[in-house]
């Protein structure tokens, strides 16, 4: 079952009450339904965190987690899986949406090589700043709405197959 999984794989509440970056929520987190797995909460959890890790935004975990209070998504799940982009798969995955984006526009992709430095950045918002934000904002979306799709169909099937396993028994 889903729940199960889940729970053995997110974060302890204790631990993100605690978080330093997330204590401007102050007693929003103290909430309990932030903290229940049930259909809903993870479904909304996926859609919040699949959403804001496709955001090229500093401080993702902390929109994620105010995001995740306004819609009554589960906060640790929402917040993890903002880590999808980490710096390991954040050139890559960007990388895509901006590849998505110039297909979207219809411009040609231009050569860049990434630079740690504001100059390069202000200069790279006007080439590719635009086919990027595009992709990021289509990607997010998109994964988003999917993640949400897959997770409730896959809840609902869970709980069917374990309801008609209880009735096999019973009979």
């Amino acid at each position: 079952m889903p729940k199960k999984l889940i729970k053995r794989l997110m974060p302890d509440h204790q631990t993100i009450k605690n978080n330093k970056h997330l204590q401007i929520f102050g007693s929003l987190l103290h909430n309990a339904n932030l903290w229940h797995l049930n259909r809903r909460s993870v479904s909304k959890a996926f859609a919040v965190g699949l959403f804001f890790a496709f955001m090229p935004v500093p401080f993702q975990m902390v929109l994620a987690a105010g995001f995740a209070i306004i819609v009554h998504a589960n906060l640790p799940l929402s917040i993890a899986l903002v880590w999808i982009t980490n710096p390991l798969t954040m050139p890559a995955i960007f990388y895509f949406c901006y590849l998505v984006g110039t297909w979207v526009i219809g411009v040609p992709t231009k050569h860049f090589a990434f630079e740690a430095s504001w100059q390069w950045l202000v200069e790279s918002i006007s080439t590719i700043g635009p086919a990027f934000i595009l992709g990021c904002g289509l990607l997010a979306t998109l994964f988003s709405v999917l993640g949400y799709l897959t997770i409730n169909i896959f809840w609902r099937y869970s709980v069917a197959k374990e309801w008609k396993k209880r009735q096999t028994k019973r009979d």
